[in-house]
């Protein structure tokens, strides 16, 4: 099946699948090899596996382009960086995901890297960069600010200055945008949130047009380890099957909640580009307190899960400076919306 003769949200459903021939399976099974008879298509499970196979095929055609999946996000983050030249010089945003941004900083410090952080809403301070750049890392929007940037504007001008582009769509996910169309060379993945969708799983993906550099991903993956497991990319490709009527409902939870937080005393600020599944708030008081006072909302890390979980985002000491004290990240899950501003609302009036 063609991804370009169907709607995403069918494509989810149905690609990955085993050919439709008696007796054969509906869903993929797991194949818990390590190895495999020589001669065909797979050999070793280091370097690939048909349950990791069956997954890429879906999520590359909700991309447009040809994935490949990590043991983790951050296996997936490092696998791309690990393909710069020594000394490359690197825009990337001033507040992002924390494990990325420390990476990026480390590699800085050692002098592997030049890099330089911007507000990715400032686009033309980063397109008046770019000539002068090699690599553009952007996030949009980011974790856990919630900015948005204008990535056609920034992706089309990186591409006329010859500027590698790598965009982490895991707030968005396919269901919101997808950046390889606007231009971008990589789209990266946390497969642990949004995607996968149960909080059961660590997975990444890197999604590109480009054959060869996939190809090259494919290399650093068998050569870094970094391949995920028979059973998770399993579970991973069934939550994807029901990526978008999840990504609707939590949805519509956010959107409802943060009308109502907008109003509430206790909340100085609400963060929320007004679409997507993930808000932040900024409280009166004390977060910490908020967040255990919570009964419903799970006071947790990570994000995209059917459940909603909540958390201040500075009890980690590696998060950006630039991130408030008070800040809660909330991720929207799938329960009653009634019911999640029933506990929220208690929590926020008790700081």
């Amino acid at each position: 099946m063609d991804y370009k003769d169907m709607d995403p949200s069918t494509w989810v459903v149905n690609s990955g699948r085993p050919p439709a021939t008696p007796s054969n399976p509906v869903n993929t099974p797991i194949f818990p090899a390590s190895t495999f008879h020589a001669g065909g298509a797979y050999e070793y499970s280091r370097e690939g596996n048909p349950s990791a196979s069956s997954l890429e095929e879906a999520l590359g055609g909700l991309e447009g382009g040809d994935a490949i999946v990590f043991s983790s996000g951050m296996a997936a983050a490092n696998s791309l960086m690990d393909l710069w030249p020594m000394g490359s010089k690197v825009i990337a945003p001033t507040t992002a995901y924390t494990g990325v941004a420390v990476r990026l900083r480390e590699l800085h410090e050692r002098g592997q890297i030049e890099l330089t952080t911007c507000d990715v809403t400032e686009t033309q301070v980063i397109t008046d960069l770019l000539p002068d750049y090699h690599i553009l890392w952007l996030e949009s929007p980011t974790n856990p600010l919630l900015d948005v940037a204008e990535l056609e504007v920034l992706l089309t001008r990186a591409r006329d200055c010859g500027v590698t582009t790598i965009v982490d769509n895991t707030f968005a996910s396919p269901v919101r945008q997808n950046p390889l169309a606007m231009g971008a060379d990589f789209v990266l993945h946390s497969v642990t949130k949004i995607l996968s969708g149960h909080s059961d799983l660590l997975m990444g993906a890197v999604i590109t047009s480009d054959r060869t550099a996939w190809e090259q991903l494919q290399v650093r993956r068998v050569l870094l380890g970094a391949m995920p497991s028979p059973f998770d990319c399993y579970l991973a490709l069934r939550g994807l099957r029901t990526l978008f009527i999840r990504y609707e409902k939590s949805e519509y939870n956010a959107i409802t909640l943060v009308s109502q937080l907008e109003s509430h005393p206790n909340v100085s600020r609400v963060r929320y580009p007004g679409w997507g599944t993930i808000a932040a708030i900024e409280v009166v008081g004390s977060a910490d307190q908020v967040c255990e006072s919570t009964r419903l909302w799970t006071y947790a890390t990570s994000l995209g899960g059917v459940e909603s979980l909540l958390e201040r985002r500075r009890r980690w000491p590696l998060e950006s400076h630039g991130v408030p004290e008070n800040l809660i990240r909330l991720s929207f899950g799938i329960e009653h919306p009634d019911d999640l501003w029933t506990d929220l609302n208690q929590a926020l009036s008790n700081p």
